[in-house]
């Protein structure tokens, strides 16, 4: 089966996570503004976010995306470009984790008899998928019980908050890089539907985003790193396809995922023959600098 190079099938969510959920100076004054904008507050310290973002929490499936604490609330944002009823369990399982985490950085013990104040917890799902949905919706753990439960003794709830165009354009005129991040994903789309390669509709649209001086000129200055996180030359549709139509119904997930972390390997060596840092290679391709080295360690630069 022949590899086309295509947009990756995370290239939002990369995006996403490199704006709001680095620990770096601007991706925090953005994540403040994002902050801002969804809870109507007025924070001017980026430093009162302090970012806690699980990674690789036992399973890879345990991975978040950006959760920080901020005063008294415990922060979740989670990026979804698919329709997914199941955030909320998901949810429930990242703050488990989170307050376990919480629980030991502040030496607080759950076996004694006093009671432990912990944050307050908020999810917010930022949905930016095909299926056509409201501005809001309430996802609730109870919707997954087998057996209807109404008493909400055992509830979870995520808010979903729909990105789209047309969708929530008040909350992207208040937070101007989320509107230049739905902006430069939505111009990828456009492209691809006007017949463009997955090549060409990213490079215009990263081209187009510096023009335009998207996220104070981010897409200029890592416009190497944006390609890359936006790139692929696995084509997981295909892929996909190929499987079902070959009769392998069973296996399919595993053989996407082990395609897609073949692609990141191969990636890696060719950004590295290239001449790009380890640095950047593993922010982009979302890998530990110590899994880039294992990879490019017999990679000889000519």
């Amino acid at each position: 089966m022949e590899c086309n190079t295509t947009t990756h099938p995370q290239y939002r969510d990369r995006l996403f996570k490199a704006i709001f959920g680095r620990d770096t100076e601007q991706s925090k004054v953005w994540r403040l503004q994002l902050y801002n904008a969804l809870n109507n507050s007025h924070y001017t310290d980026p430093d009162a976010l302090k970012l806690n973002t699980i990674d690789n929490v036992i399973y890879i499936t345990m991975k978040n995306d950006i959760s920080f604490l901020i005063d008294s609330q415990m922060n979740l944002y989670e990026q979804q470009s698919t329709y997914n009823p199941n955030m909320p369990l998901r949810g429930l399982m990242y703050f488990s984790q989170l307050y376990q985490m919480y629980l030991s950085e502040n030496e607080k013990d759950v076996h004694r008899p006093k009671l432990i104040k912990i944050p307050n917890p908020k999810f917010i799902v930022f949905y930016n998928g095909e299926k056509q949905c409201p501005d809001r919706t309430l996802l609730r753990l109870s919707d997954s019980f087998e057996i209807p439960d109404k008493t909400g003794f055992f509830e979870w709830t995520a808010e979903m908050i729909n990105i789209n165009r047309g969708h929530n354009e008040s909350l992207q005129k208040i937070c101007e890089p989320l509107y230049n991040y739905i902006s430069y994903v939505s111009r990828i789309s456009d492209n691809k539907k006007k017949g463009l390669s997955g090549t060409a509709a990213v490079n215009e649209a990263v081209d187009w985003a510096i023009k335009e001086n998207f996220l104070n000129g981010f897409f200029k200055l890592q416009k190497e790193e944006i390609l890359a996180m936006s790139l692929t030359e696995f084509d997981e549709e295909a892929f996909r396809k190929g499987c079902y139509n070959d009769g392998f119904e069973d296996g399919v997930e595993e053989g996407i995922t082990k395609g897609i972390e073949q692609t990141k390997i191969d990636s890696a060596r060719k950004l590295f023959e290239n001449g790009v840092s380890i640095e950047l290679i593993s922010k982009s391709l979302d890998m530990s600098e110590e899994q880039i080295k294992e990879i490019v360690k017999d990679v000889v630069i000519a």
